[in-house]
């Protein structure tokens, strides 16, 4: 704590700061003040009061918490906006809804060419994948295609199948499948690379469609708290245009007011000849409040597809083994040679590792970077982390990788329940998402939302952390049933401390930004968050129900309740 003398231009008072100093340090009893865009008191409040004038504004927290901003280590603004913006079903659940959504938006979008959005959710259907004929039901007269939440799927209607020439005797690329009828027309899902069989046809959001999907995406994540983000998937992609130049576009006129470090996407059809690229791509790709110096890197898919990396095969639905270990999406041969050589170059490297295969490629290409290129600051991270092998667990602090959690998915909700653990086995599903067991072996925690796939609100995944249950009001809440839920594994809860500075101190120092941000201290800068209650007097079932009242970036009041 400190202070400077100088004249604040804003102070709280009345409520208790949570400084973010210390993964299990407690709210304290202080004031704060800022001035010029930097918190310059930490105090007692008769200290920071003496620092206010006439026209200096205070905030009275009553009873509420201050924070240092929320960073989300892994979201995707733009597609996230363009989907709130687009044909959204993210807040439906029932089959009756989607459609409902798809039929209205079609009617009020007579000119649009394709029927384009997402936002679907696997467990609404049957084994997970709906059927072109639930949308030509809706939308016979025009190609549809929409992306299920987690962006590993798609859902197409007739005309977009015949649109994109695909039929009974397109074969499966090697990085995806076609769901198929029996005789092997295409059934209406496509998992992971079939996806652009169709994609490639859809025709690209605009420009401006995809710079106005970034700032509504800002404006709510602002409204959740979160100042700052990763980017985990800069480049282009079907259906979008380069999200580079709409951060840069962003950048240069300065409506990018979130701090934002963007990680350009390691193109896995190709080897490393994309690496002058990736290196002009980050000369020229630092501008204003955007960095693009990370490499994502995606290892390997998602379970409830079955193409997360896994060390022993899948089930089938009798219990017994399959043939089918899931999919490394980069040879782990090119994969050490890649990894090796972006951490000599600098790059931090951002790897999608859902499955313990995949993970534990991840960690060996690490540590052969490390033998070649010694210890450095670069900040690597795994995100998403499913399954994680016991043996791998403290790896992680050894090499000195981060674990990027998405916390919101670690707890009994259908896909979980109905698509994820019958098909892992009681031993494998014991060993999914093992934040407690990270925590206890030192490593560091990082936490992002991966929105669109899941909601972009801290406080919900946070609840999830802390509780292993679902809000009742998330999107994957069960609804009436989820008070009654039990926990999922509740061993590897995190305390509300532990969880808090994973989403603001531990995202701030995978962003390089801990410097600046991450933490509640004089010289910082003042990006803070006002929530309407202190969620650590709250029984922990509670925590969901918190809410951001204000969002400050550099002391700029950038959101406000109204309500």
């Amino acid at each position: 704590m400190g202070t400077t003398g100088q004249r604040a231009d804003t102070v709280f008072v009345g409520g208790r700061v949570f400084t973010g100093t210390g993964t299990g340090s407690a709210p304290i009893d202080a004031a704060v003040a800022i001035a010029d865009g930097v918190i310059t008191a930490v105090a007692d409040e008769t200290t920071v009061r003496s620092l206010a004038d006439a026209s200096t504004d205070v905030v009275d927290l009553a009873g509420g918490l201050l924070l240092p901003g929320f960073q989300d280590a892994h979201v995707h603004p733009v597609v996230a906006g363009l989907q709130m913006l687009g044909c959204d079903l993210s807040e439906e659940r029932t089959l009756a809804g989607y459609l409902e959504t798809v039929a209205a938006y079609a009617a009020q979008h007579p000119g649009a060419a394709w029927i384009r959005g997402g936002g679907w959710s696997m467990d609404v259907f049957p084994g997970g994948t709906p059927t072109r004929s639930m949308l030509d039901a809706v939308v016979p007269d025009r190609p549809v295609m929409l992306t299920n939440r987690d962006g590993h799927g798609a859902w197409a209607n007739t005309l977009a199948f015949e649109r994109a020439g695909v039929d009974r005797d397109t074969p499966d690329p090697v990085d995806g499948r076609i769901e198929r009828e029996p005789d092997g027309t295409p059934a209406g899902t496509l998992q992971e690379g079939a996806m652009d069989l169709v994609g490639r046809h859809v025709p690209l959001a605009t420009p401006d469609e995809a710079y106005a999907g970034l700032l509504a995406a800002q404006e709510h994540l602002f409204s959740l708290g979160v100042t700052a983000w990763q980017d985990a998937m800069i480049g282009a992609f079907p259906g979008t245009p380069d999200n580079f130049d709409v951060y840069l576009r962003a950048a240069r006129e300065d409506t990018l007011r979130a701090r934002v470090v963007g990680a350009l996407w390691w193109d896995r059809e190709r080897g490393m000849e994309q690496l002058p690229e990736l290196l002009e791509r980050r000369r020229t790709g630092q501008v204003g409040r955007f960095n693009a110096t990370s490499v994502k890197i995606m290892q390997d898919g998602i379970a409830e597809n079955f193409t997360a990396g896994m060390l022993e095969p899948y089930l089938d639905a009798c219990g017994c083994a399959t043939a089918n270990s899931g999919l490394s999406f980069i040879e782990p041969g090119l994969l050490k040679e890649a990894v090796r050589e972006l951490d000599r170059e600098g790059f931090q490297i951002h790897f999608h590792a859902l499955g313990d295969r995949a993970v534990r490629e991840a960690l060996n290409a690490l540590e052969g970077a490390r033998e070649a290129n010694g210890a450095n600051d670069n900040r690597h991270h795994l995100a998403h982390l499913q399954v994680v092998s016991p043996q791998d667990i403290a790896r992680f602090a050894e090499l000195g990788a981060a674990a990027n959690i998405q916390a919101l998915w670690a707890a009994h909700e259908p896909q979980m329940d109905e698509l994820t653990i019958p098909f892992l086995g009681p031993e494998r599903a014991a060993r999914q998402y093992p934040f407690g067991d990270l925590q206890r072996a030192g490593v560091r925690l990082v936490a992002g939302s991966d929105w669109s796939v899941s909601s972009p609100n801290p406080l919900w995944g946070i609840h999830v952390a802390v509780n292993r249950t679902v809000p009742v009001e998330a999107p994957d809440s069960p609804g009436e049933a989820e008070p009654c839920a039990a926990p999922f594994l509740p061993e590897q809860a995190l305390t509300l401390a532990q969880a808090l500075t994973a989403y603001t101190a531990g995202s701030a120092w995978i962003n390089h930004l801990d410097e600046y941000t991450g933490t509640v201290e004089a010289g910082k800068y003042a990006d803070l968050v006002v929530l309407d209650r202190d969620p650590f007097a709250h029984p922990s079932q509670e925590i969901a129900d918190t809410r951001v009242l204000r969002t400050y970036i550099g002391g700029q009041l950038v959101f406000a309740a109204t309500a």
